[in-house]
């Protein structure tokens, strides 16, 4: 298990043409691509395939793209920084926040996004609006292990958290989250993880997941999770 994250790891920095001793240069430290004919940012969407991705990956990927060609799902893009405009929404429920200050806000980024190709988090959320579900697939790479060869319970937690909230749109915050771990997760293995929200409260959304292998015999977890939509006319601090 662990040999084939090496051999996917050195195809990475193959594909990157990385030579030995030379600089290793972040995705971030790269400036986004700009339109010729507008000052419009192009920024990149992390939730497409890329050379990192395993073959189950890229075939889920591909069943449910197709799905998406009636309407009835939608893939959800995923970017490193949040847009400006939604940047400027979540700022007004956290006035005293020290990320106030302009520098370290421009600075932050989804945490999720901040590995390179392969090494982290690699997944993609699809939504079907109408059941109220979604389905996220997920890679988990070598940066994530917690006991040898396996994912790290922490950074399941995470994809889970993230892939509850998906269900639930607009600005929502975690206040509650139940986890179930039943099985290890393979490290650099597939893992499904469905999400559908279960019962709406006012601003409570009460919602619930299972993390199973990409053949659905296995279940690894199994989660709930309250959210609460945040006011505009409030203030979290």
């Amino acid at each position: 298990m662990l040999r084939s994250c090496t051999a996917g790891l050195r195809s990475i920095w193959a594909l990157r043409g990385r030579r030995e001793g030379a600089p290793r240069l972040s995705m971030d430290l790269q400036p986004a691509r700009r339109l010729f004919s507008t000052e419009k940012v192009i920024h990149k969407d992390w939730a497409l395939p890329n050379p990192s991705w395993s073959k189950d990956l890229k075939l889920l990927f591909d069943q449910f793209m197709k799905k998406c060609e009636d309407g009835s799902w939608e893939r959800l893009p995923s970017y490193k920084r949040r847009s400006t405009q939604e940047s400027e929404d979540f700022k007004t429920y956290f006035l005293g926040s020290a990320l106030q200050t302009q520098s370290l806000w421009k600075k932050a980024q989804l945490f999720t996004r901040g590995f390179e190709d392969g090494l982290g988090f690699e997944y993609v959320i699809f939504k079907n609006n109408d059941e109220k579900r979604t389905v996220c697939l997920f890679q988990g790479g070598p940066y994530l292990q917690g006991v040898p060869g396996l994912l790290h319970g922490g950074a399941m937690a995470t994809m889970i958290d993230i892939a509850l909230g998906s269900c639930t749109g607009g600005a929502v915050m975690t206040a509650n989250l139940n986890i179930n771990f039943k099985r290890p997760v393979p490290l650099c293995s597939v893992v499904v993880i469905n999400s559908q929200l279960d019962k709406l409260e006012g601003r409570k959304l009460f919602l619930s997941c299972n993390v199973r292998s990409v053949d659905e015999k296995t279940l690894y977890s199994e989660a709930t999770g309250l959210f609460i939509k945040l006011d505009p006319e409030k203030s979290s601090t």
